[in-house]
């Protein structure tokens, strides 16, 4: 069986290092060559318009991640999720960096299989292929066959990989450390903080124990959830470094034609992959941080507007904090009300701003390009435009990226760049809002709720009918699942259930002001229920929920 794993140790290892020279200065060399090079190459030609030549770029970025290894494989694996960062002629080669890289020896990988589970792979399974189906920075893939005919994904570990790791993320924190003063803005800010919490996520990726724990804790947050499906983890068959769950049978989430070639809605899986991946954050609290292409598969069939999604390797998750939680489901809110400085306080809170920091002219800098930028149609704001505009903001303020949020903004882009490749007209915002919104109606959980009394009431208690509205346009004017009426029934149990006693008393309070009973917030409120749920637009709503119904229903015999 496998020695005990070394953990990541920033410190401790660039002493290890600095007692190898030889190691470290071959390695240095090797780097700095092969990047220096590339850069050069890029600075030469990467305006041209010669598509050989953009070819040629392409193919030599991804041979030169690939010779490089799995730490920068894992950067090129972030960059192959953008098609609005990278050209769409190098996206075809840089993909390739997902679970098409060269295979290591089939031998080691047998001999691998054999030290860790204790017997050789031709009696562990009935059926054991030559080659592997799928191979990517850290393992690769075989598919098996089990004594009971089921199949399953055996994946099996690279050789050596804690040297590769520790040697390579030694030269990369001193890499970045160096030339953190010299980038632009505020982005070197914390970059050796951010550089250690990718390295405890690889160290953590490597262990295959660990995966399995991952992947079945993954599967019950989502055990009510059929849109979503994990693999199920054979224990009897994985180890430290061999990990085998059963095989999924889908469709790569990659490329919009092959998607509605298998008659599969990439509207609905985009709505699903993004759902989730909220959930993930602003529920759970615990997150997929790889969710690339080659991680997400497409089922068939369809729950309501929500298509099927099955995520595989769950090597690299991470958690985050209640507070972090609660605090950026606040900030959506805040977004939604263009409450721009409830959202300063969000990003002092969150560590983007310092504690200290003066939020008196941030305030309006935050109004000028978060509020121009949403504009009349969140519709157009997607994450890009967000980073894009804050690196204006930069110049001027004291923003900054902490590094327990280096993962969770790799998954929101790689997220939203998987969604981008197919359907290049997406926006996040137009899923994130509505979800925001319909929790924050419903008050499903006690958190929710207390959000809830904060949005709609100020701070003398008065009722503020219009965020209550935005709230209702916003999931009125969700285009996948634009009826009202659930949301209502939600905010009616709500109201009369025994979890709505905070809010009946506040919105009885509210009807009290200076001793005097006071019907304003009462006729502003009624006022705003009937012009949302008007006779005339529930009766449309039933008649559109009736037809489908209908349309759902089989034919009789």
């Amino acid at each position: 069986m496998s020695a005990a794993l070394p953990a990541y140790d920033q410190a401790a290892d660039l002493r290890w290092l600095l007692r190898r020279p030889h190691v470290l200065l071959s390695r240095l060399v090797v780097v700095l060559w092969q990047l220096g090079t590339l850069t050069l190459a890029l600075l030469l030609q990467a305006n041209s318009r010669d598509a050989k030549t953009q070819k040629r770029l392409a193919e030599r970025i991804l041979a030169t991640l690939t010779n490089l290894g799995p730490c920068f494989i894992k950067v090129g694996q972030a960059l192959s999720t953008r098609p609005d960062l990278v050209r769409r002629d190098w996206l075809d080669q840089l993909t390739r960096l997902q679970d098409d890289l060269p295979p290591f020896p089939h031998a080691v990988a047998l001999a691998t299989i054999e030290a860790e589970l204790g017997a050789p792979a031709h009696q562990l399974f009935v059926e054991f292929p030559d080659y592997p189906v799928a191979a990517a920075s850290l393992g690769q893939v075989y598919r098996a066959q089990l004594d009971d005919g089921h199949w399953v994904a055996v994946k099996v570990q690279r050789p050596n990989l804690p040297f590769i790791l520790r040697r390579d993320l030694v030269l990369i924190r001193l890499l970045g450390v160096i030339t953190a003063p010299l980038l632009p803005l505020n982005l070197g800010f914390g970059l050796g903080e951010i550089i250690d919490e990718f390295g405890r996520s690889l160290f953590e990726e490597i262990d295959y124990r660990r995966e399995a724990d991952n992947a079945e804790r993954f599967a019950g947050l989502f055990a009510n959830h059929p849109e979503v499906t994990v693999p199920r983890v054979e224990r009897h068959l994985s180890a430290q470094r061999v990990l085998t769950t059963q095989w999924i049978n889908g469709t790569k989430l990659q490329q919009r034609q092959e998607l509605e070639a298998q008659r599969l809605d990439p509207a609905a899986l985009i709505r699903t992959g993004v759902i989730a991946g909220l959930r993930q954050l602003l529920e759970f609290g615990y997150f997929h941080a790889d969710p690339h292409p080659g991680n997400l598969f497409a089922l068939p069939g369809k729950t309501g507007p929500m298509g099927h999604v099955a995520y595989v390797d769950f090597g690299m998750m991470d958690e985050i904090s209640n507070a972090d939680r609660l605090t950026l489901t606040g900030a959506v809110v805040h977004l939604i009300n263009r409450d721009f400085h409830g959202l300063a306080r969000d990003f002092q809170t969150l560590g983007f701003l310092k504690p200290d920091a003066e939020l008196g002219p941030i305030v309006p800098a935050l109004e000028e390009v978060l509020g121009g930028a949403l504009g009349e149609n969140v519709g157009n704001f997607n994450f890009k435009a967000i980073t894009d505009r804050f690196s204006e903001l930069m110049y001027a303020y004291p923003f900054r990226v902490p590094a327990r949020f280096a993962l969770i903004i790799r998954a929101v882009v790689s997220q939203e760049g998987l969604a981008l490749r197919l359907d290049p007209s997406f926006r996040i915002i137009r899923v994130a809002y509505p979800y925001v919104a319909r929790r924050l109606l419903a008050g499903d959980t006690a958190e929710m709720r207390e959000k809830l009394l904060e949005v709609i009431f100020d701070g003398n208690g008065r009722l503020r009918v219009e965020r209550l509205e935005n709230l209702l346009t916003v999931v009125e004017n969700d285009s996948d699942s634009a009826d009202l009426l659930p949301v209502a029934g939600a905010g009616l149990r709500l109201l009369l259930g025994p979890d709505g006693s905070s809010l009946r008393q506040r919105l009885l309070l509210s009807l009290v002001q200076n001793e005097r009973f006071s019907t304003d917030d009462l006729q502003q409120l009624l006022g705003m229920l009937r012009r949302t749920f008007g006779p005339q637009r529930v009766m449309q709503q039933l008649r559109s929920r009736l037809s489908e119904r209908m349309v759902g229903r089989p034919a009789a015999a």
